[in-house]
C-alpha cells in the first residue's frame, strides 16, 4: 500500500518469501550476513542486461525499467569534524524521515545533534501515499505533490466502496529538503558513513562508523529502518511480510477515474485463464494500489497485503502484468520501479535499552496495514521532547536511565496495548484466502468512518479498538462472522495473554 514506509534497504534479499525462505541464525555474524548479500546481489546482478534494463522474468513490460538513479539535493551539508572529539547531545543513525524529524526538533531545542548516514542527500526512493488530514495536522501540506478527493476499494467485479477521505502522494524532494533546511539551520551536522557497532560507557556511547572514525554522544537513536542496525531484540523474530512491486509509469491509457485513487483492487478476473497462478491468488490474494496523476501517467502496485512467508517477488510481478493486460493498461515507459518487503508485526525489541530506536526498527510499522510514515513522523515530536526534557533536567539524567524515560514514552502501555491489538488484526488476515479477505474489507470499509480512519491511523486506543472489533463483527455477513471466530479464537487468547502479561 503506497501509505507504507518505503525503504531503500534491500529487503528482498533479506527476508523469507515464498520460494526462497532460509532458516538463519539471528545471532550469525555481520560478516556471514555481508556475504550472503553480496552473493544475493551478484545473482541479481547477472539478471541485468546490456542496456541496464532488469529481466526478473521474459515480460515485456519488466524490460521497460531504467537503470536506477540515485536522485541527490543540491546544497552543501555542514560537516562533523570527528577530529575535534565533541561529544553530541544525540547522535541519530539513519536519515530517513523519521531520524532528520527527530534530529530537527531536539537541534530546535539549542541541543547539539549528528546525523550520520551513508548518502546523506540521496531523496528517498520509494513512493509514499498518506491520508490528506495526516499530513495537515502535522503541517506538511506543502509536501504532497498530488492529492485525491477520495478513494475507491473495488471489493469485487460487483461490489466497490468510495472512501470519502483524502489522500495525497508525498513529494519526497520537497518533504527531505524542508526537513535538511531545517536541520541546517539549527546547526545539526552530518556525517557520511555507516555505523557498524556502538559502545555504552555510563554517560556516553562512542559509535564506530565504517571508516575507522568514531563519533560520542549522550544518546543514540537507531532511526535505520528494517535493518534493526542497533536495537536489540531478546524474542524470536517471526513478522508476517507485505511485498509489493510498483512502477511509476507512461500508459497510452487507463479506466481509472482521475478524482480517485484506487486504495485496494481485489478483483481477480485477469486470471482467469491462468489456473495454477488464480489458485495461488485465492489462497494468498493480492490488491492492485493505484495512484493516477492523468489519463497518461499513474503509479501501479501490485501488493501482497500481508503473508507468512512474504509471497515472492516474481509472483506479485506476474500477477501485476496479468492485471495489467487485462484492464487494457499498455505501459509506454517506465519512470521508476520499486520492489519493497516489509516486515509487520513480530515482537517489539527489548524495552527499555540504551539505543533508542524509532520507525521500523522500534517496531512501529501498523500491524495490520503496513503504515508507518504519518505514525513515525507523529512520534518525532514525542521521542524529541523527552530526549530536550530528560538531558536538560537539573538531576541530569544519563546514560540507562535517560534512554528508559525516552523509551517509556515513545511506547507507553497504551501504545503498547494498542500495538498488541493491531497485531491481533494481522494474525486473523494472514489465515484469510481472497474471498474471506473481500467478505472482511467488505464490512471494514462499513464502519462509521471514525473507527476505519481511527484503524489505519493508528488513533484508537483499546477501549474504542473493543468497540471498533464489535462494530466490525456486526457489520460483517453470517459468513464472515463464523471465519472470524473460526480463525480468530487462538490469536484473541494470545492477544488476551499478552495484554495480561504486560505492565508497567
Amino acid at each position: 500500500m503506497g501509505t507504507l514506509l518505503r525503504t531503500h534497504y534491500k529487503l528482498e534479499y533479506l527476508h523469507p518469501l515464498h520460494g526462497v525462505a532460509q532458516k538463519q541464525n539471528p545471532l550469525s555474524s555481520s560478516k556471514l550476513q555481508r556475504q550472503d548479500v553480496e552473493l544475493r546481489s551478484r545473482r541479481a546482478h547477472r539478471k541485468w542486461c546490456r542496456n541496464g534494463c532488469i529481466r526478473a522474468s521474459n515480460s515485456a513490460l519488466l524490460e521497460l525499467v531504467p537503470e536506477t538513479k540515485k536522485e541527490n539535493l543540491e546544497f552543501e551539508l555542514p560537516m562533523y569534524d570527528p577530529s575535534k572529539g565533541v561529544v553530541v547531545d544525540l547522535a541519530v543513525v539513519g536519515g530517513g524521515p523519521a531520524g532528520l524529524a527527530v534530529a530537527q526538533q531536539v537541534s530546535e531545542a539549542g541541543l547539539s545533534v549528528c546525523s550520520i548516514d551513508p548518502s546523506p542527500r540521496v531523496i528517498w526512493p520509494n513512493n509514499y501515499g498518506v491520508w490528506v488530514d495526516e499530513f495537515e495536522a502535522m503541517d506538511l501540506l506543502d509536501c504532497l505533490d498530488t492529492t485525491w478527493p477520495g478513494a475507491v476499494v473495488f471489493i469485487d467485479d460487483q461490489s466497490r466502496k468510495y472512501l470519502d477521505r483524502p489522500y495525497g502522494r508525498v513529494n519526497r524532494k520537497q518533504l527531505k529538503s524542508k526537513m535538511m533546511q531545517k536541520c541546517i539551520s539549527n546547526g545539526v551536522k552530518f556525517y557520511q558513513a555507516k555505523v557498524i557497532k556502538v559502545i555504552h560507557e555510563e554517560s556516553k556511547s562512542l559509535l564506530i562508523c565504517n571508516d575507522g572514525v568514531i563519533i560520542q554522544a549522550t544518546i543514540v537513536l537507531d532511526a535505520t529502518g528494517f535493518s534493526r542496525c542497533l536495537v536489540q531484540y531478546d524474542k524470536p523474530y517471526n513478522p508476517g511480510y507485505q511485498v509489493a512491486y510498483g512502477i511509476l509509469a507512461e500508459v497510452e491509457e487507463h479506466p481509472f477515474d482521475l478524482d480517485k485513487m484506487v486504495f485496494m483492487d481485489w478483483r481477480d478476473s485477469h486470471l482467469n485463464d491462468k489456473k495454477e497462478l488464480k489458485e495461488k491468488n485465492s489462497q494468498v490474494p493480492t490488491f492492485l494500489y493505484a495512484m493516477p496523476f492523468s489519463s497518461k501517467r499513474i503509479f501501479l502496485e501490485e501488493t501482497s497485503l500481508v503473508a507468512r512467508p512474504g509471497v515472492a517477488m516474481e509472483d506479485i510481478q506476474e500477477r501485476m502484468v496479468a492485471r495489467l493486460k487485462h484492464l487494457g493498461i499498455k505501459v509506454k515507459s517506465i519512470e521508476e520501479d520499486e520492489r519493497c518487503v516489509i516486515p509487520m508485526g513480530g515482537p517489539l525489541p527489548v524495552l527499555p535499552q540504551r539505543v533508542v530506536g524509532i520507525g521500523g526498527t522500534a517496531g512501529m510499522v501498523h500491524p495490520s496495514t503496513g503504515y508507518m510514515v504519518a505514525r513515525t513522523l507523529a512520534a518525532a515530536p514525542i521521542v524529541a521532547k523527552s530526549i530536550v526534557q530528560y538531558i536538560g533536567s537539573e538531576q541530569g539524567i544519563l546514560g540507562n536511565d535517560l534512554s528508559a524515560e525516552v523509551w517509556k514514552d515513545l511506547w507507553p502501555i497504551e501504545r503498547r496495548r494498542q500495538r498488541e491489538f493491531f497485531c491481533f488484526g494481522m494474525d486473523i488476515l494472514l489465515k484469510l484466502d481472497l474471498q474471506s479477505t473481500r467478505r472482511f474489507f467488505d464490512a471494514f470499509f462499513d464502519l462509521e468512518p471514525h473507527y476505519w480512519h481511527g484503524f489505519l491511523s493508528s488513533r484508537l486506543f483499546l477501549p474504542e479498538l473493543i468497540f471498533f472489533g464489535l462494530s466490525l463483527f456486526s457489520h460483517a455477513s453470517n459468513t464472515s462472522r463464523i471465519e472470524i471466530m473460526a480463525k480468530g479464537t487462538l490469536p484473541l487468547v494470545n492477544m488476551i495473554s499478552n495484554l495480561v502479561q504486560d505492565r508497567d
